[in-house]
């Protein structure tokens, strides 16, 4: 099983409540057979001091140009304070060994999405 996770961006908020706690629960994660992985349009160098900062014991993916978020179809139109702009939607995948998508959420919430996705493994 794969948990394939696309955030926003490094070092904010929500996202760093989401990233270290799937990294918290990581032992779990590994007992029930289940890699984690982070996906965002941050490079390499900001995803390793990411890392380093808070310690995350999962893979970061660096998708600068947004192939792989496409691909998800996660980059879309967001709205913030009446304001439009294209972004990521924080969207969870859980994908099984064959490749296939058993689960999408797109209604995540940063700080509750680790440990439902372990409920859900």
């Amino acid at each position: 099983m794969v948990i394939l996770y696309f955030y926003p961006k490094d070092n904010t908020a929500g996202c760093t409540k989401q990233a270290c706690g799937f990294s918290d629960r990581n032992p779990q994660f590994t007992e029930k057979g289940a890699v984690v992985l982070g996906v965002s349009k941050d490079t390499v160098e900001s995803h390793k001091k990411f890392e380093e900062k808070y310690g995350l014991k999962f893979t970061l993916l660096a998708d600068p140009e947004r192939k792989v978020i496409e691909a998800y179809d996660v980059w879309k139109e967001k709205k913030n304070y009446g304001k439009v702009s294209m972004g990521i939607v924080r969207t969870t995948y859980l994908i099984d060994e064959k490749g296939i998508i058993i689960r999408a959420n797109d209604k995540v919430k940063a700080a509750e999405d680790p440990e439902k996705m372990l409920g859900e493994v």
